[in-house]
């Protein structure tokens, strides 16, 4: 799967709204469509319908409920992510689970909103999304990163051995500008720390994207954490 493109700043944003309650994707239309820089281009009340709405409506954006009866928003943000022009995906629900917003993250989703979020920071969230920014704050990811690291057994051993080998296939400075990723450092942090340029560093960020098959850099922060390389707090400088 390629990585998707942002929504060009010249147009509004695609978004489309799968919930199975009518009167949320009532509310969420009116609060998103009074956004002159958002188009809703669809609703959808089932996770199943997102892939066929996707097809034929091609979004930037899908707005996914979590909890829906017959296929549930974590399944079809998996299916959606098969896709080689997948729209970017905000998870949402009513409440925080965070194996469930790991596992969306995982899954390729860029962000997570509650559903009493103000409005205002929802519309900020789909925008945000739209231009290739992850919604989840390094803050907000570390959070989830170090509650995910309380579950053990022989499930976490199998997913860091896999997570070192994939980090092991990168080349070195692609693997030191993973592991400021997974540090919650911004490009510019990570430029100033490496000696590198921004646009160096976005161009090493793209690669580990594309190589890993991922959507976001929240995922290359998730690798680093599986690879148990977090696991000393902050880390290490790397200026």
């Amino acid at each position: 799967m390629t990585t998707p493109t942002p929504a060009p700043a010249d147009r509004p944003v695609r978004l489309l709204i799968v919930d199975d309650d009518p009167l949320v994707r009532a509310g969420l239309a009116l609060m998103l469509g009074g956004a002159e820089d958002i188009d809703i281009v669809g609703e959808g009340a089932d996770g199943s319908e997102a892939p066929g709405l996707v097809e034929r409506l091609r979004p930037d954006v899908v707005l996914m409920d979590i909890r829906m009866p017959v296929m549930d928003g974590l399944t079809a943000t998996e299916a959606l992510r098969g896709r080689p022009d997948a729209p970017e995906v905000i998870v949402l629900t009513t409440f925080h689970a965070d194996e469930q917003v790991l596992r969306a993250i995982r899954a390729g989703a860029a962000g997570f909103v509650l559903k009493d979020t103000p409005p205002g920071q929802i519309v900020d969230s789909v925008r945000r999304v739209a231009a290739g920014d992850p919604v989840l704050s390094p803050a907000v990811t570390r959070q989830l990163m170090a509650r995910a690291a309380g579950s053990g057994g022989e499930e976490k051993a199998d997913r860091a051995q896999g997570a070192r080998r994939r980090l092991a296939s990168l080349a070195d400075r692609e693997r030191e500008v993973a592991i400021a990723v997974g540090h919650g450092r911004s490009n510019a942090e990570i430029a100033a720390a490496l000696y590198l340029s921004v646009a160096t560093v976005k161009t090493q960020v793209s690669r580990i994207l594309a190589k890993f098959d991922f959507n976001n850099r929240v995922q290359i922060a998730l690798l680093v954490h599986d690879a148990g390389l977090l696991d000393d707090g902050d880390g290490p400088e790397l200026s």
